[in-house]
């Protein structure tokens, strides 16, 4: 159990330690990215419990709609929400390349237990699949969503609402690509490798442009105390 576990939570721990350290501006990690790990954890069972009811009902007559669609929609909007209460608003939200980080630790936290749960069904032998495809894939839908959700909070005018929006909308679309590809096409190398290629290209194109919004954003405000 111990090496299940171990090998369940390593992924994910490697992946949050590689976008924290590429923060330039924390001092020490906070209190809320330890809680918004928790959430995303937490977050696991009433998914997990909606999906099944709604499997059990029987409310969709197509399995794209409950394998693919439903899952997307579902999971993202509650990750969405999730840092909309609990991140969105609170101090330690300082500046937009902390979006990316609480973004990135609620979806580790859901894809952490995701993948303990999954690993205790099936074994330790699709260990390394699952860390390549569903734990990296929820962690970079989580940088993006993060992403935008930090340009939501720090963007002046009118703008912030219609970011706050794109921070959903962009993640769900990337997960329903992804479950899409997996459910057309179950040849890795021709299907959903490519696409988490390119995933990995989006993903840290947005790494790299919190980083510029975060420079901006202490530049500005320093500008402002001679």
């Amino acid at each position: 159990m111990i090496i299940l576990l171990t090998v369940a939570i390593a992924p994910s721990l490697a992946l949050f330690s590689y976008f924290y350290l590429r923060d330039q501006f924390a001092a020490e990690p906070s209190k809320l990215l330890f809680q918004s790990f928790i959430y995303g954890a937490v977050l696991t069972f009433p998914i997990m419990f909606i999906q099944y009811v709604f499997e059990f009902e029987g409310v969709f007559e197509q399995v794209f709609n409950q394998k693919v669609l439903f899952p997307s929609v579902l999971e993202e909007f509650f990750k969405w929400l999730v840092l909309i209460i609990a991140v969105y608003r609170h101090v330690d939200f300082e500046d937009p390349y902390d979006g990316i980080l609480y973004g990135a630790s609620v979806s580790l936290g859901f894809a952490t237990v995701e993948n303990v749960l999954y690993l205790m069904e099936f074994g330790l032998e699709t260990a390394f699949i699952r860390a390549f495809l569903p734990v990296s894939s929820h962690a970079l839908f989580g940088v993006v969503m993060g992403y935008y959700l930090g340009r939501a909070k720090f963007t002046k005018g009118t703008n912030g609402p219609i970011w706050l929006a794109f921070a959903f909308v962009s993640s769900m679309s990337l997960h329903l690509i992804y479950n899409s590809i997996l459910y057309i096409n179950t040849n890795l190398s021709y299907g959903v490798i490519p696409f988490m290629l390119f995933l990995w290209w989006f993903a840290l194109r947005k790494v790299k442009q919190g980083h510029q919004l975060s420079l901006t954003h202490y530049h500005n405000n320093s500008s402002l105390h001679p």
